[in-house]
């Protein structure tokens, strides 16, 4: 016999979505400005960082349109509803930055071996204003990234373009006091340097989500050992744990009992006592046992 102990996971959408909205707003009017300044001033790590704020752009559309499809109920044809989209938009965000990276990166070598002039000063005035627009929206992003890996795109793609301005700023110095004009395509290789990390993070996160790995801040040897410590269970097998989505992990468990815990108020106390471990222990709102007597044999394939 099944039986379940949880608790819903609810969030209110309103607050991602209004970071998101006004992080995107940043975003785009930066990207307007890089784009007109890259133009003007021939510099390529200027236009680098246009097209790294262009990934950002389409990634917190990615995350915009997540989040809202993500507050949708669930219903019988969809039990989670649609919360694992997060985890799609995440991926298509990877990607996009993987993308831009290696253009930037093979622009940024032909560059080096034929440089062209640059004018420094409007590339530090637009490079100057992307930086404040970025460290805005970072500290807009900031509270919602520990809790969701949409987010968690978002701020790791605005915090790469902070340090892809400092990069500019620091190219157009270089260029204004030496006329070192390959400063700049070394501006922007480093720019791609920062973003491939950040990318690599995000899309190795986003796969242990769809692979079901265990999620990677829980133990799955402590969970077993918590609860084979209550009371009356004997042992836990078919013990499973996986990533829904962001702040949503699930668990399910076959729990064996002695015989005196074989009942149904006795079994009811112990549902209530594993559901609290569980949240107690390692914030695990939703999981599911399946109660056993001692000596019952699983005629399911055996799992550990």
């Amino acid at each position: 016999m099944n039986h379940a102990h949880g608790h819903s996971h609810s969030a209110d959408p309103a607050s991602p979505r209004r970071s998101l909205i006004i992080a995107l707003s940043l975003a785009g009017s930066i990207l307007i400005a890089e784009v007109v300044g890259a133009i003007w001033t021939g510099s390529l790590a200027l236009l680098a960082d246009a097209g790294h704020m262009a990934a950002d752009s389409i990634g917190l559309v990615f995350a915009l349109t997540a989040t809202a499809l993500a507050a949708r109920p669930a219903n019988s044809k969809r039990t989670y509803g649609l919360k694992r989209v997060e985890v799609l938009a995440a991926l298509s965000n990877g990607l996009v930055v993987v993308a831009i990276a290696v253009s930037v990166a093979i622009e940024g070598v032909q560059r080096l071996a034929e440089p062209s002039e640059v004018t420094p000063g409007p590339v530090m005035i637009v490079a100057g204003a992307g930086l404040v627009a970025n460290v805005i929206a970072l500290l807009v992003l900031r509270s919602g990234a520990k809790q969701s890996i949409n987010l968690r795109g978002a701020y790791l793609e605005v915090m790469g373009d902070s340090l892809g301005s400092v990069a500019v700023i620091m190219s157009a110095a270089v260029i204004a006091w030496t006329g070192w004009v390959q400063a700049d395509a070394i501006a922007s290789l480093v720019i791609a340097g920062l973003i491939l990390p950040r990318a690599y993070s995000l899309l190795r996160d986003v796969v242990r989500i769809l692979l079901e790995a265990t999620p990677k801040d829980m133990d799955l040897d402590q969970v077993r050992h918590h609860l084979e410590e209550l009371p009356g269970v004997v042992s836990v097998h078919d013990l499973h744990a996986w990533t829904i989505t962001s702040g949503l992990a699930a668990l399910t468990a076959h729990v064996v009992v002695t015989p005196e815990r074989f009942n149904p108020e006795a079994y009811h106390e112990l549902l209530d006592h594993m559901g609290e471990c569980l949240s107690g222990h390692f914030d695990l709102k939703h999981s599911t046992f399946q109660i056993e007597p001692a000596g019952h044999t699983d005629k399911a394939e055996p799992h550990p």
